[in-house]
């Protein structure tokens, strides 16, 4: 099954016999909550889910969002209706950040369908509601460990012996400007790689096709390893996203540079050249 769905396909099956449940992810770095924006208007039957306390644990030495608590991400799911022989959409407010973080959380504790709204609530053209669902509880009951997961050590291998992508801007990537953690710079080894560049200038993702020949040309193969971090586990889930598009299967390093930067005993390179 394709990762992401557009808006005409996930029309079709909301209006079919068995609709997917639909999950809104809205979020913001370093803002309030967008629950209010999902009470003003949503798609009709969506489930509003807050990455901050339903994706994530509490900020600390695992860096800034990292893995939830299984029983808090387990007790959200049900209660949005989630099972595991339902099929499940997920989306936010355009950027598909968020809705990453959703599906790679769902994948990597067993849900065997989950897509991302191709351009997130700004690609959908159909109706919009205010009435908050309430969908019967479901069964999903996470079983981590789907889909590969790499802690520090994991990642800092993979980025000599593998490829590990840097998923942040080029100039956080380089050491030039750091706004959010202690220090700029990058894993040694890893390859910067934008997210922003998996998507065109509508917020939609490339074609898969092009999308296998970016990732080709920063040193993916048929026998390579793949990871990637950001700077807290999201952007990054994103272009492990663009990735599964691609047909590449990639691990994502959760605590990413927030947790690796906080420890000032793990070694920074800086500029552009991985070292």
């Amino acid at each position: 099954m394709n990762a992401i769905i557009s808006a005409s396909e996930l029309a079709s099956e909301l209006a079919g016999p068995t609709p997917p449940v639909l999950l809104d992810v809205r979020w913001q770095l370093h803002g309030p909550t967008l629950r209010s924006a999902y009470a003003e208007a949503h798609i009709p039957g969506a489930v509003f889910v807050d990455l901050d306390s339903e994706l994530a644990g509490p900020s600390g030495s695992g860096g800034r969002h990292p893995l939830p608590d299984l029983a808090v991400f387990g007790a959200a799911m049900r209660a949005a209706g989630v099972s595991a022989d339902r099929a499940v959409v997920v989306y936010d407010g355009g950027q598909n950040w968020a809705a990453a973080r959703a599906w790679w959380l769902l994948r990597w504790t067993g849900h065997p369908s989950v897509r991302v709204l191709d351009g997130g609530l700004g690609g959908w053209s159909g109706p919009l509601d205010a009435e908050v669902p309430h969908p019967a509880p479901g069964s999903f009951e996470p079983a981590p460990g789907a889909v590969p997961l790499l802690d520090a050590d994991g990642a800092a291998a993979l980025a000599r012996s593998g490829l590990l992508l840097d998923a942040r801007a080029g100039e956080r990537y380089r050491g030039e400007v750091e706004p959010i953690d202690r220090v700029g710079g990058h894993i040694p080894g890893a390859v910067s790689a934008p997210t922003t560049e998996n998507v065109a200038e509508d917020g939609r993702f490339r074609s898969a096709g092009e999308l296998a020949t970016r990732f080709k040309s920063l040193g993916a193969s048929d026998s390579s390893t793949v990871g990637v971090y950001c700077g807290s586990g999201v952007s990054g889930a994103h272009e492990v996203l663009a990735l599964a598009v691609a047909g590449i299967p990639a691990a994502l390093y959760v605590g990413s540079w927030s947790e690796w930067s906080a420890d000032d005993t793990r070694p920074v390179a800086t500029g552009a050249d991985p070292q």
